[in-house]
């Protein structure tokens, strides 16, 4: 075997050596460069310049850009010019107002959409469909409810029962599509963080695309509404990924009895029902039929016992008008299922606690006592939550 001449190995090593990168480019320029060979390509097959315009494609428009903001950019034209066989930078077509711009670094990349790991110029992100521009239009175009007293008291209720826990706001990414096509009259939304009402539900037609499709008319919390279709409607629900709409749900607590008690559930449970002594001149009033309701989990005497100096008893003594002993109950959704079909009947007052601060109670209801009788068989037998109070009849009526 011949002797190895290492000048010679090493000179057929090198042919298989990773070539050096041109002028030792950093990560940056490379990027810029590659940006650059789009608008490129862009020329060669149009034949002509990117141009700005409300009437161009989106990627001309943003190549438009680009190219504006490499003549603007130094740095830029010096790295390109040996690569500008097309004489792009040399143009004279640039925007006016291009030329006074200061670029830094992030701002070109993000100007090129070519930042490392960052976004591709064929994913349009933040473009949105022409379907979702139209949603958004037609959401946009409110006008004043000249009615909107007539609708407050609901979103006044709905927000009391949201924080009370009586309904919640789930997220309509959760819904599976049927529910969502079966809008209703009397459901509430949140649409781009109003809560929004189905006021009415029109007749239903077939559109051009042989799809069903009604017009809705919408109350929304700030005084607005608008008169348009169901999908519509249903496509501002979506209008980004991440800001998803909510449907709020009907006041249905779950089950208030139960075989087998939960962390919360209570041995057993006391509805009790009071009647004050408080010389109130609206309480004195109504005396008769203004009554207290509650639950507790322990001994009503021992509830009431400093009734006096308490504002939630109207800093006032009490009565004990009746009690109900329920066994195995979760005091919690017991109390928002009451307060929810009492409330159109909810004593609207404000006093003063022993410090002076004011105060305004909410477990005070002028109903009578026979109703609060049948409430409380209603929901022994779980029919509770189809009914509400209506105080101009003194009776429960259906909600469904």
């Amino acid at each position: 075997m011949s002797d190895i001449d290492l000048d010679e190995l090493r000179s057929e090593l090198s042919d298989f050596a990773e070539p050096e990168k041109k002028g030792g480019r950093s990560p940056r320029e490379e990027r810029i460069i590659a940006g650059f060979e789009e608008i490129q390509r862009f020329v060669e097959k149009h034949e002509r310049t990117p141009q700005h315009g409300e009437d161009r494609d989106i990627f001309e428009r943003i190549y438009a850009v680009r190219l504006d903001r490499l003549r603007s950019l130094e740095e830029g034209r010096s790295l390109l010019a040996p690569l500008d066989h097309q004489g792009l930078l040399s143009s004279q077509q640039t925007v006016a107002t291009a030329t006074s711009l200061t670029v830094d670094d992030d701002e070109l990349l993000a100007e090129l959409q070519v930042a490392s790991g960052g976004i591709n110029i064929t994913e349009l992100r933040h473009v949105r469909k022409s379907v979702d521009k139209r949603a958004a239009e037609e959401i946009a175009n409110r006008i004043v409810c000249e009615d909107f007293e007539t609708f407050k008291p609901l979103f006044e209720r709905v927000q009391r029962e949201l924080a009370s826990g009586a309904r919640q706001a789930i997220p309509v990414q959760s819904m599976d599509e049927f529910r969502l096509t079966e809008i209703k009259q009397g459901q509430f939304f949140i649409v781009g963080g109003q809560v929004a009402y189905v006021a009415d539900v029109g007749e239903n037609f077939k559109t051009q695309y042989d799809r069903r499709d009604s017009r809705l008319r919408v109350i929304y919390d700030n005084g607005t509404e608008s008169n348009l279709l169901i999908r519509s409607f249903q496509r501002s629900l979506y209008p980004d990924k991440d800001k998803a709409g909510r449907l709020i749900t009907n006041p249905e607590v779950g089950p208030l009895f139960a075989n087998e008690p939960e962390a919360d559930d209570l041995a057993s449970g006391t509805i009790y029902v009071l009647r004050s002594k408080s010389e109130h001149p609206v309480v004195a009033a109504n005396r008769s039929v203004l009554h207290k309701i509650g639950v507790t989990g322990g001994k009503v005497e021992t509830r009431i016992a400093n009734a006096s100096l308490d504002p939630t008893f109207l800093m006032a003594d009490v009565d004990v008008i009746a009690t109900y002993e329920l066994y195995n109950v979760n005091r919690i959704r017991l109390e928002n299922l009451i307060h929810r079909v009492f409330d159109p009947a909810q004593l609207d007052i404000e006093i003063r606690d022993r410090f002076g601060n004011p105060v305004k109670p909410r477990e005070w209801f002028l109903a009578p006592l026979f109703i609060v009788n049948e409430v409380v068989e209603r929901i022994k037998n779980g029919t509770i939550t189809q009914y509400i109070y209506d105080p101009a009849t003194a009776s429960l009526v259906k909600t469904t």
